[in-house]
């Protein structure tokens, strides 16, 4: 009898371990296809600027560079995940290519920041995801890259940012482990990039409603070089700020604005206004050293203030900026100088618009296409698509490839 009772049991755990694992399985599959049926900025016209995107909008139009996703959920507290870029094709701790971060408001937690700033290099894939989770997500890309074929044992400078998903995800209980690390990377491929609810953008918000993964990018004309510029964001930014989508005001007439009670009773608001944080990650195949990479870095912020953040105390507002281009990569080590050739300042000005274009855009596909998702109690709600598109048409700012000439469009 005790052994019927202990089977018994055995058979129920399972019983409700299968209904779990459905439970999850079920939540990713429906987010993944509720993502895919929400539009992209361009698909409701929406367009930002004047200079072309690439085939895809997106970072991985960027030769070279691609992109992977592993989301984590576990209803009903867990809505996390990790997005890895990786930069470039090759053994990167051998042939580095140069970079730069910048800081547009340093309240975060990125891993790798003082040795990217002290050689101006990347030596390993990018990683996003939760804030408490930069320091695993960090221990397990470094096992996992010395696992690699002809790699020695030497020291790695991982580069990890994160965005505090903590609204709807229980980031303390160290959700991010080691194979959801291998799948992002493993999976990273070129090509289309998911967007909205995935990966380190699953559990995130944008001003005051969800937000998530977000890409696009610019190609300029011949005549300014031919340059590719891609950008993604991990957005998690403030409700503490107005939502502006290409000079209209979205979030004034959503009545969702920065600082609504207090303007509209002189009372202090009772709700908590959190600390929110974007990750920009910024591609090019411009041949760019790392002062001239300092410099695109801090125009990409230009293009996060068109989106209405004013990078608020409590933000942490990060640019990383590199260079594809085999012009300007170097080897690790030489004993003689090592030439590269490198863009002058004076012909910054096209790709410091590319990248402010391509940011801002970045973010719109970030809210376009994020899902509503709930945990901790908490629900982040999606952008509501249908009264975003008349609030745009009401102030005239669809559509403006249609104004251009046949040779931008």
């Amino acid at each position: 009898m005790v052994y019927l009772n202990v089977l018994n049991n055995h058979f129920s755990i399972i019983k409700k371990l299968t209904i779990i694992t459905l439970v999850i399985g079920f939540a990713s599959v429906s987010q993944a296809k509720e993502n895919e049926q929400r539009p992209r900025a361009r698909d409701i016209g929406l367009v930002v600027g004047t200079m072309k995107t690439g085939t895809y909008n997106a970072i991985t139009d960027v030769e070279g560079v691609l992109v992977g996703h592993s989301t984590v959920i576990k209803e009903p507290n867990i809505h996390t995940g990790v997005t890895a870029i990786i930069p470039a094709a090759g053994n990167l701790y051998k042939n580095p290519i140069p970079a730069w971060i910048y800081a547009g408001n340093g309240y975060g937690k990125s891993v790798g920041i003082s040795q990217l700033l002290e050689f101006g290099e990347i030596e390993t894939p990018i990683l996003l995801t939760c804030t408490l989770c930069v320091w695993s997500a960090a221990d397990a890309m470094v096992d996992y890259l010395l696992e690699q074929p002809e790699e020695g044992q030497h020291t790695l400078n991982p580069i990890v940012g994160e965005t505090n998903d903590s609204i709807v995800s229980d980031m303390w209980q160290h959700p991010i482990k080691p194979k959801h690390i291998r799948e992002a990377l493993q999976t990273a491929k070129s090509g289309i990039v998911q967007e909205g609810s995935v990966g380190a953008g699953t559990g995130t918000q944008t001003y005051h409603w969800k937000g998530g993964i977000g890409t696009s990018s610019r190609v300029l004309p011949n005549s300014l070089g031919g340059y590719t510029v891609g950008v993604l964001v991990q957005s998690n930014l403030l409700a503490g700020a107005t939502l502006t989508m290409n000079g209209a005001p979205v979030g004034r007439e959503l009545g969702k604005y920065a600082y609504k009670t207090e303007l509209e009773s002189d009372k202090r608001s009772e709700e908590k206004i959190r600390g929110g944080s974007i990750m920009i990650v910024v591609a090019t195949d411009a041949p760019l050293d790392s002062r001239n990479l300092d410099r695109l870095a801090r125009r990409a912020m230009m293009g996060l203030a068109k989106t209405g953040s004013v990078a608020e105390n409590d933000s942490g507002d990060y640019v990383i900026a590199f260079s594809t281009s085999p012009l300007v990569r170097r080897a690790r080590t030489s004993e003689k100088p090592w030439a590269t050739e490198s863009l002058l300042p004076s012909a910054m000005s096209p790709l410091f618009t590319a990248v402010v274009e391509a940011t801002e855009e970045a973010i719109y596909n970030a809210l376009f296409k994020a899902t509503t998702v709930e945990g901790r109690g908490n629900t982040l709600k999606a952008l509501p698509i249908k009264k975003t598109v008349e609030i745009l048409k009401k102030y005239q700012v669809l559509n403006w490839d249609k104004t251009l000439p046949p040779g931008n469009k």
